[in-house]
């Protein structure tokens, strides 16, 4: 049976599905998601990896330890370098944090909040949303 939400790479060798929706869904302005992301942001969202499944490829792990100190995986594909998650995460267990951009429908996801908007730039304007200054609690 098809997953509800589907997404993968850019050269489409990587493909990925689940089917929860997700309720954590942040535009996140830390120095890590603006490195990682190569933008101002980076729109992510967390699901549960029992729900997240790997249809094909293989994606390469660059591990990383985040400003909190805690490690973490963003994968890539390794074809064409595209960003398409975050796992092993020591501050989420049993989450996966998927980049929005990966997503064949990214339009049937909404941000909830920003997040680390004490960096964000000044050019920036405001989504409307709750905003917090770190991580929320």
């Amino acid at each position: 049976m098809t997953k509800k939400f589907t997404g993968r790479c850019a050269c489409e060798a990587v493909k990925f599905e689940f089917d929860k929706n997700p309720d954590f869904i942040a535009v996140c302005h830390c120095l890590d998601c603006k490195k990682a992301s190569g933008g101002e942001a980076a729109t992510w969202f967390g699901v549960p990896s029992d729900d997240f499944t790997l249809l094909s490829g293989t994606t390469k792990a660059y591990s990383y330890v985040a400003d909190s100190g805690k490690k973490l995986d963003r994968n890539f594909c390794p074809d064409c370098g595209a960003r398409l998650y975050t796992s092993n995460l020591e501050s989420f267990p049993g989450m996966v944090f998927v980049q929005l951009g990966s997503l064949d429908q990214p339009q049937l996801i909404t941000p909830k909040l920003e997040m680390f908007v004490k960096r964000r730039l000044p050019w920036v304007k405001p989504l409307g949303l709750p905003e917090f200054s770190d991580m929320p609690k």
